[in-house]
């Protein structure tokens, strides 16, 4: 089963501080520091399905003891309900979306990472045979490098959306497999946290893929992928890849031309850059079901191993603008003054927000949108 087949991004990036609504915050922080809708809220009705909930989790072999100490502080999540019913994927372009995976901030950030976690990494890639570059750029990808694994209790937020029922049998397994972490003692109940889908740790995996794949690299009797030490997270991505296909000694692909490997060619945005891509892409898509995503890991891998930027170029964007258009444009609002956020020619909120206060004191229409007008505005 693909290992997050149930979230609705295209692409299953973690876009950082780029994308509006993502907390900022990593494991570990109280439950106090969450948005107030992601609190628990007295709900009678849910109370009632966990407990005809109860005796399905006893059929399925947790014991009464794990139940007690994983329903001691169950609540129901109404933020997660809503999430869940109101996600949209940003539609963004596969330059965009590229420009985000390997931003300057993730590059910096990944290689500190990978000098600091050195050693680790060459270890992890000889026993599984899965590039450590690999490993660690779904890591950047996932969590931004252990920043972002998700500070919401695991056992509420896949109890709501089991009883919620829209995915009711799919979040109900998520359930029972959390209860089986817990049942394990790989971790407390007090530190089982991750994304409001259930998504755990450093690499993001749900409760039944850790289940089947997660590993105790580090010897301690616990498959720790929340924690600050990445080992158990980083092997059991690499132990994950290596049961799904992963070629030792292949790249994943590469963008067409010279040195480019053997393999199918892929241009998923029409007039961009074309690559060719390997069975090892196809193994990155079992981690996320999507080229975009696979593209992005296999792209980060290569920056974060010193290849350069893309040769290729993109098309002019719907407004026809082009990225450079789009940097200089951020260049000249940040000029002005605003907030823009990362100069990375994504138009993200910052970006749009600043559209608008400009266009508000021009007294121009109010649509945040970036186009040719704007950038010759602020030219």
């Amino acid at each position: 089963m693909n290992r997050r087949h149930f979230l609705a991004s295209s692409a299953g990036l973690a876009l950082s501080a780029c994308v509006a609504g993502r907390s900022p915050t990593a494991t570990g922080a109280g439950v106090s520091s969450l948005p107030s809708d992601l609190k628990p809220v007295a709900n009678p009705a849910f109370a009632n399905w966990i407990a005809n909930f109860r005796p399905r989790a006893r059929a399925a072999g947790i014991s009464e003891t794990t139940l007690q100490v994983a329903f001691a502080n169950v609540g129901y999540l109404p933020g997660v309900i809503t999430r869940d019913r109101t996600q949209i994927q940003t539609r963004r372009t596969l330059e965009e979306y590229l420009s985000i995976a390997a931003s300057d901030d993730r590059l910096t950030k990944g290689r500190a990472a990978l000098t600091k976690h050195a050693s680790t990494l060459a270890e992890i890639e000889r026993k599984y045979g899965v590039s450590a570059l690999i490993t660690a750029a779904i890591w950047g990808m996932e969590s931004q490098f252990g920043e972002k694994r998700g500070q919401i209790p695991v056992i509420s937020a896949t109890a709501t959306l089991a009883f919620e029922g829209r995915r009711g049998a799919f979040y109900e397994t998520q359930l029972i497999a959390a209860l089986r972490i817990l049942e394990r003692g790989d971790i407390s109940a007090a530190k089982l946290t991750g994304s409001w889908a259930g998504a755990m740790g450093h690499t993001q995996f749900i409760p039944t893929s850790y289940q089947s794949f997660a590993v105790d690299f580090t010897g301690d009797g616990r498959r720790d992928v929340w924690g600050q030490d990445p080992s158990d997270a980083l092997a059991s991505t690499a132990s994950y890849l290596a049961r799904n296909g992963w070629q030792s000694g292949l790249t994943w692909g590469a963008e067409v031309g010279p040195g480019a490997p053997a393999g199918r060619t892929l241009q998923p945005q029409q007039g961009g850059v074309s690559f060719v891509v390997t069975r090892n892409f196809n193994v990155l898509k079992t981690y996320n079901n999507s080229d975009f995503y696979a593209l992005g890991v296999g792209h980060l891998a290569d920056r974060l191993g010193g290849a350069g930027p893309l040769r290729g170029t993109f098309p002019p964007d719907a407004n026809g603008l082009t990225k450079e258009d789009r940097l200089a444009l951020q260049r000249g609002l940040q000029a002005k003054g605003y907030d823009v956020g990362t100069v990375d020619g994504v138009i993200g909120a910052k970006t749009e927000a600043a559209i608008r206060d400009f266009q508000r004191r021009l007294g121009l229409a109010i649509t945040g949108t970036a186009n040719r007008d704007l950038l010759a505005r602020l030219s």
